[in-house]
């Protein structure tokens, strides 16, 4: 049965998963808006009509009623609407599209005086299409040519057109549309480039978050005020090298180091200078800033365009490749470009990376911006497009993939059929997988980045055993498990006027709830068994943990209380224990506004079932919040219950006042009434004296609501003088603004103690060594039962046992430590400090393959990642390849660094370069009569 509300009946659950359903499922197209939603409401609805499967516990039950649409978690400040950086989709929220957004907020409504988040559907990509919903906006700062200091910040979508951008403008200097007008982009002060194609969008304009845009007014005698400004840019060489020896990208000086780092700024960007390239093309520019005086040849800061710290630090460790560099800075790419190979970019981005390599290695920069190749890497790997926190080692690989198709010297690739080694020697199953790799994969990457690895598998059932050869670029290894972690959790005492006390607890990391507790109580004293662990989020319980629950359940962001309650009283009765929100009331503006608004810390409470009045319930929580009440109260305030409208009636049947909502759950709702005074006999009130002394004010009243405190359920039913309550009800202490300020202590109420326990230093962590990664990379596992192999034998699949060996390592070893973990519930970074060699690292005893020359490697650069998973900050130590010295690249800035220095827990990907690596390599494939008897890859295959 449908449920009547201001904005239209809502429909049963059943109809409501029915309707939804299918939209939730529908494909984004460009142009189209969807709504975000904050996912613990989204999951509270889902819960609420059973909308999963799997999760149709007390579906449609009136405590799990989600209220109106609230949104206030995803912001930074509530009043001004601003939406929190770095939030996850799926994990912080939820995108549905307008249809299923509208029938939402027709059924539920929403938060009073919260705007919809709603955001444009924006297409990507230049031949792999790709649509995604444009979450955060970009910032760009707007002016006039004529008055620069007055900024005004406006947000634009980068599918925008910077004749949107241009019309605003106009609007906002109130500039006649029939002046003719000019726009530029400004990267320091003094340094502007004109932005002449009003029909590209924000996108493809190369414009960054904080990016300064300049509107220029024609004008009366036709010039344009900014002609008569001095050159403001200076110009890069172009790509042919053919110009003066005072600007020849090849010329090495000594430089001088800036011994700042900074922190990478995403507005740090600086002048821009154009370039053309060769062969008529015109698309790449790089925003460089030359030094004071000359610079060394690689030591050129990047500049942060807008969380593109990932990306530089990426480029720093390839920019410091010497092979790969040389590769570029010689010219030798032009000759193997493929601009036909269906799996490559055209050629593209093989020559935006040289490009910007020719830059970085000019000697002529201290730093430079490099918004031309982020767009062309954003064409063709549409998850870099924006300006997001991304991985580095996710572009790494993108990078590495997109310059060997570009590359690759096979033209047109043949058909090989894979055969399994079906007892041939290894050496020869080896080589024939390397040279059918090489037939199709013949590139510089190839050469210096590709390796082999042996994988063996072994059935569990009939022996088989098969095995094959596949080459790799990286190595990605996995680091050990933490097998315990730490947590922040507060404890709220059960009465006796006590603080609630944060503890920091260890918990193994995959324990239960009950794993918590015992910690908590060997702390704290209190049994565990009287112990309930919750989440609280904007003054509400998120959810009540069950004991056996595993702790993976638990985010690290999470708010954790964890309330004392009784399960049972001193004289064994069962207890009922009851959650206890707090509301204050507010005046309503209309008549779909709700008028109650959640505040404080919510409360657990025990109450025994054979005492669950509303004057003893009163009591047990005037008790509960006494240490932030100011007492003594004033003579018009009473410490017990003398609520009117509490009784009604001789037969002392109680109800409670509830405040109306535009947002009641299914049962309906009931106006108590309120009588003027108590027509009880033997009533509570009448302990004040008797002779007709007036009623003094009750400090709250409360109101039965569902377990999101937004709506009301029915009145509180009684049996006799008891409560008819189960336990887990949710009341809510509705309390009148005056006296919530009044009689409050409101900076009491939010404080706490802390015990000794979280002053502590967190626990030390071990240190791993490299080659612990790697034993444990090739340590035989048996497959997961969601993962098993194709027996050809048993024709069926098994859980068989899977082995790595690595056969032949290549010349230079990327190295990609596994730090974050994923799971369902949370994701992690693992911050254990993997100890690594500076020099002499020598990988022969994991090499598998008897006949192969000794491996030892030489580390050259690192990719370094400090904070939290999906933010921190990316930045890079690197080896300088000219004057063999340790630097530090932090986005634009640059300084010198001590080798003592490069081991951190911060060390994420590792650059090894082979100590018998040739430093010069054949720009082309040698015959195939040469292969025979030469190593033209780098690697020991036999």
């Amino acid at each position: 049965m449908a449920a009547e509300l201001d904005g239209g009946p809502r429909p049963d659950i059943g109809a409501q998963r029915a309707e939804l359903g299918p939209l939730l499922g529908i494909a984004l197209r460009p142009g189209e808006s969807w709504y975000l939603i904050d996912s613990r409401w989204f999951k509270q609805w889902k819960k609420y009509v059973g909308f999963d499967s799997w999760d149709m516990y007390n579906v449609g039950e009136p405590n799990l009623f989600p209220g109106p649409i609230d949104n206030s978690g995803l912001f930074t400040d509530p009043e001004i609407q601003t939406l929190k950086e770095h939030l996850i989709d799926e994990l912080d929220y939820v995108l549905v599209p307008t249809e299923a957004w509208n029938k939402l907020v027709n059924w539920y409504g929403c938060v009073e005086e919260q705007q919809p988040i709603v955001r444009k559907v924006v297409e990507y990509g230049l031949f792999v299409k790709h649509c995604k919903v444009e979450v955060y906006l970009l910032e760009l700062k707007l002016c006039e040519n004529s008055d620069p200091t007055n900024v005004l910040t406006c947000h634009f979508s980068k599918a925008d057109a910077i004749a949107t951008i241009e019309k605003e403008m106009r609007q906002l200097f109130s500039i006649p549309s029939e002046k003719e007008t000019r726009l530029w982009s400004r990267y320091m002060s003094n340094t502007y480039e004109q932005v002449s194609n009003l029909d590209s969008t924000v996108q493809d304009a190369g414009l960054y978050h904080g990016q300064v845009l300049l509107i220029e007014v024609k004008n009366e005698d036709g010039t344009w005020p900014r002609q008569s400004f001095p050159a403001k840019s200076s110009t890069a060489t172009s790509r042919n090298f053919a110009t003066t020896s005072a600007s020849s990208v090849n010329s090495y000086s000594s430089m001088s180091v800036s011994s700042a780092i900074a922190n990478g700024d995403s507005n740090n960007s600086y002048g821009l200078t154009s370039s053309s390239l060769g062969r008529g093309v015109s698309g790449f520019s790089y925003s460089c800033r030359e030094s004071p005086s000359q610079s060394q040849p690689g030591i050129c800061g990047l500049s942060n365009l807008g969380n593109t710290c990932f990306m530089n630090s990426a480029l720093q460790c390839l920019s410091n490749t010497p092979l790969l560099t040389e590769y570029f800075l010689e010219d030798k790419y032009e000759a193997e470009i493929n601009h036909d190979n269906p799996l490559g970019m055209r050629g593209e981005i093989a020559e935006a990376y040289a490009e910007l390599i020719k830059q970085m290695w000019s000697g002529r920069h201290s730093h430079v911006a490099p918004r031309m190749f982020k767009t062309q890497v954003g064409r063709f790997a549409p998850q870099f497009s924006g300006y997001q926190q991304q991985d580095s080692q996710e572009l790494l690989a993108f990078l590495l993939d997109g310059l060997h198709e570009d590359l690759n010297r096979v033209k047109k690739k043949p058909y090989l059929e894979l055969k399994d080694a079906n007892g041939r020697p290894d050496s020869v199953v080896a080589k024939e997988a390397w040279e059918n790799h090489r037939l199709r994969n013949d590139s510089i990457i190839v050469d210096i980045f590709h390796g082999l690895f042996k994988s063996t598998l072994v059935c569990p059932k009939c022996s088989k055993v098969s095995v094959t050869f596949d080459p790799f670029c990286y190595l990605t290894l996995p680091l050990p498990l933490k097998k315990d972690r730490s947590m922040d959790v507060s404890l709220v005492f059960a009465g006796l006027h006590r603080r609630p006390t944060q503890y920091r607890v260890v918990v193994p990391m995959m324990g239960a709830v009950s794993d918590l507790c015992e910690a908590l109580s060997k702390l704290s004293k209190i049994p565990a068994e009287n112990m309930v662990v919750t989440d609280v989020y904007n003054h509400r319980f998120h959810k009540i943990f069950q004991m056996d629950e595993g702790l993976s359940h638990i985010m690290p962001k999470d708010n954790i209380f964890v309330y004392e309650v009784c399960k049972s009283s001193e004289d064994g009765a069962e207890c009922i224990t009851l959650s206890v929100y707090f509301r204050e009331k507010r005046i309503r503006q209309s008549s779909t506004s709700s008028g109650t608004v959640l505040c404080g810390q919510p409360l657990l409470i025990s109450v025994p079932k054979h005492k669950l009045t509303l004057d003893h319930l009163y009591n047990v929580v005037l008790e509960q919040i006494g240490h932030y009440i100011k007492f003594p109260l004033t003579k018009e305030y009473s410490s017990v219950c003398l609520d009117r409208g509490i009784c009604n009636g001789s037969s002392g049947s109680c109800e409670v006042e509830e405040m109306e909502h535009q947002d009641g759950d299914e049962e309906g709702r009931e106006k108590a009434s309120e009588p003027e005074s108590c027509q009880s006999e033997g009533c509570a009130h009448d302990l004040l004296g008797k002779e007709g002394q007036h009623h003094k004010k009750h400090l709250f009243t409360f109101s039965l609501v569902n377990s999101y405190g937004t709506s009301e359920r029915n009145s509180i039913t009684t049996e006799g003088k008891l409560l008819k309550l189960n336990s887990y009800a949710t009341l809510a202490i509705d309390l009148d603004p005056d006296t919530r300020k009044l009689l409050f202590d409101e900076q009491e109420s939010q404080a706490f103690e802390k015990d000794a326990s979280t002053l502590q230093s967190q626990k030390k962590k071990t240190n791993v060594a490299l080659k612990d990664c790697i034993e444990l990379f090739t340590t035989m596992e048996t497959l997961g039962e969601h993962d098993p192999w194709y027996c050809p034998n048993c024709k069926k699949h098994q859980q068989a046992t899977k082995k790595f060996d690595l056969w032949s390592l290549p010349r230079i070893l990327v190295v990609h430590l596994k730090r974050f973990s994923y799971n369902r519930y949370w994701r992690d970074k693992l911050d254990t400090v993997v100890e690594f060699p500076i020099r002499d690292l020598s990988m022969s005893e994991f090499v598998c393959d008897p006949t192969a020359d000794p491996y030892v490697y030489d580390l050259i650069a690192v990719s370094n990642h400090y904070g939290a998973m999906g933010v921190g900050h990316y930045t890079a130590y690197a080896k300088n390849k000219v004057n063999g010295k340790w630097y530090y690249f932090d986005d634009s800035s640059v300084s010198m660094a001590s080798e003592d220095q490069i081991v951190t827990k911060a060390a994420y990907v590792l650059f090894y370069q082979r100590r018998d690596s040739k430093q010069h390599i054949a720009p082309s494939l040698p015959a195939e009569s040469e292969l025979a008897s030469e190593e033209c890859d780098g690697m020991d295959t036999n």
